[in-house]
């Protein structure tokens, strides 16, 4: 009865905000066909079609030993490795440098997708990082095997099509290939090759959201920093070595006192939980309960730690300034977990096939994750694009942007939410909507601007209290289209005016569609020989307010042209279409 009822209050809401339902048979290539429970992750599928069958055991795969085999890769070998594949899958594959290690190691990038040149609108980037410590080096190799796998899958496996056709897998198998070329294999403890040459913790080099980090700023985060400013990652995953747990943020918290015990990284310390810490619970269980061996959350050694489920959260375990987790999600809005995959962090090479066979099924349905939640545009009146605009979900105070085109993504678990929506020269927008466990909602959001110079009067002798901190009054009322399907029509008045915002013209939508490469619209023969070019970035966090901030323009631009997505597209199947 109580399920019932909570069912019934939350289409209450539902039909009061004026969702409209748009429910379109997925095709074939949308359906899963590699895992018993698929439907957690992938939209789309409520019925399944008759053809539809499960399988719950990870996929076959057994590589070309010829081009990859289950060995280690120095750099020179993963770079030759890394261009033929590019040049045997044009169509699949690109592959690019966001930088140099310090001792001049490209930091490669391989962009694995349907359409791995341009953005495709309306569909995330997704990331894994493997090596950010040089002597943990399966994670290095289980992304080359990943690389392999998708490739070679895509004309076989549905899901692994769909999965390819929806999303741009961006992979970067080793940010620290100087600690790489001075760790030795077999080695499963100890320090030696952790660090980049001059000695820095890559993973403990980046700004900290409770404290201040001191640590000079090394060539490989400084890449990683512009690459995440350029790209908008919506899902990130950053392997490591020697535990067999995911790790969620916050890594740090404002006030651990660590007290290191007998046995290292044995801490007594509190969890540091974020706004948003449902979602990477969920994450870091979808990981872990697809890995061969994670969920049981047995100990590495008897005098390590054990993991409930094999999960923790970050700062739970042991606390650390300068994570690249707790800066993907704070500064950037990217949802990172740190996937540690071996007790081991170099393990004899004959191992890495049981580890490709315990991880294989968790690193494909993790990325899928990127599609749960919420997804869509938001636009002018014109249904021109407003690139940076600033988003929040009501109570979780961590914000997130739009793209270029407008776009914009949140994994969320199913529920009734309040997005807040501020852009600079347009009136504030809260909207209610709801997301479901089936398929992600698409929500579109029309801005409108503040009101035109011309039509204000101003005295010059008042008085301007308080201009920048306008806080509108929004009535809502739902009107009846030509069809049978409901909109949102929302009037918004505003008790103050915030002379600034006056000012502010709103973006040429030429400009926002023209093409200028960035990392994207490189040649593959020159992606191959040049880094991506240099942007200046921020260390300000995205932690939303109540007023409308302006973010850096440092978008990637894509050369594609923009189109307002259409309710009825059924590109993922059965969705909440709300328009607003």
């Amino acid at each position: 009865m109580m399920l019932l009822y909570k069912s019934m209050a939350m289409m209450a809401v539902a039909l009061c905000a004026g969702l409209t339902l748009a429910i379109t048979v997925p095709a074939p290539d949308q359906i899963s066909m590699a895992s018993q429970d698929r439907a957690d992750v992938v939209p789309a599928y409520a019925q399944a079609p008759s053809n539809f069958r499960v399988i719950s055991e990870p996929r076959s795969y057994n590589p070309d030993t010829a081009s990859l085999d289950f060995v280690y890769h120095n750099h020179d070998e993963m770079t030759r490795y890394l261009r033929a594949t590019t040049a045997r899958y044009p169509n699949l594959t690109a592959l690019y440098s966001i930088g140099k290690s310090v001792q001049g190691r490209d930091l490669w990038v391989m962009v694995v997708s349907a359409s791995p040149y341009e953005h495709m609108l309306g569909k995330p980037d997704v990331k894994y990082i493997g090596n950010i410590h040089g002597n943990e080096a399966v994670g290095r190799e289980l992304l080359l095997h990943l690389i392999q796998y998708l490739i070679t899958s895509y004309t076989t496996d549905p899901y692994i099509k769909w999965l390819l056709d929806n999303t741009r897998i961006h992979i970067l198998p080793s940010l620290n290939p100087d600690g790489y070329a001075a760790s030795k294999e077999g080695t499963c403890d100890g320090g030696q090759g952790r660090y980049n040459s001059r000695g820095f913790d890559l993973n403990r080099n980046f700004p900290d959201y409770f404290k201040q980090n001191n640590k000079r700023s090394q060539p490989e985060t400084e890449a990683v920093k512009e690459w995440i400013n350029k790209i908008q990652f919506v899902l990130s995953g950053s392997l490591h070595g020697g535990a067999l747990v995911v790790s969620y943020p916050y890594d740090n918290t404002p006030n651990a006192r660590p007290l290191l015990s007998s046995v290292f990284h044995s801490y007594v310390s509190q969890p540091s939980l974020t706004p948003d810490d449902d979602v990477f619970k969920h994450l870091s269980l979808t990981y872990a309960n697809n890995h061969g061996k994670m969920a049981r959350g047995v100990a590495c050694k008897s005098a390590s730690p054990s993991f409930e489920n094999g999960i923790t959260n970050g700062a739970a375990w042991y606390p650390l300034t300068g994570g690249m987790q707790d800066f993907n999600y704070v500064w950037h809005g990217c949802m990172e977990v740190t996937l540690e995959v071996s007790c081991c962090k170099f393990p004899p090479a004959y191992e890495l096939r049981k580890y490709w066979d315990d991880n294989q099924l968790s690193m494909i349905k993790f990325l899928a994750e990127a599609h749960r939640g919420v997804q869509g545009f938001v636009m002018d009146p014109n249904g021109s694009p407003i690139e940076r605009a600033q988003l929040k979900i009501k109570g979780r105070d961590v914000g997130f942007s739009t793209t270029k085109y407008g776009e914009f993504w949140r994994v969320l678990l199913p529920g009734v939410y309040k997005l807040e929506v501020f852009a600079d020269g347009f009136v504030p927008r809260d909207v209610d909507f709801m997301v479901v466990e089936q398929h992600p909602t698409l929500l579109n959001v029309t801005m409108q601007p503040s009101k035109p110079a011309s039509s204000v009067t101003i005295d010059p002798n008042a008085t301007i209290t308080n201009s920048s901190e306008h806080q509108p009054n929004t009535t809502t009322s739902t009107t009846p289209s030509s069809t049978s399907t409901s909109t949102v029509s929302t009037t918004t008045t505003s008790s103050q005016t915030n002379i600034a915002a006056l000012e502010t013209s709103t973006p040429n939508v030429a400009d926002l569609v023209s093409i200028n490469p960035g990392f994207e619209s490189v040649p593959v023969d020159e992606r191959l020989e040049e880094s991506a070019d240099e942007i200046t970035t921020t260390d300000s966090p995205i932690v939303t307010t109540s007023t409308s901030t302006k973010a850096s323009s440092n978008s990637i631009p894509r050369s594609t042209t923009w189109t307002p997505p259409q309710a009825n597209s059924g590109e993922f199947g059965d969705r909440l279409i709300f328009t607003s």
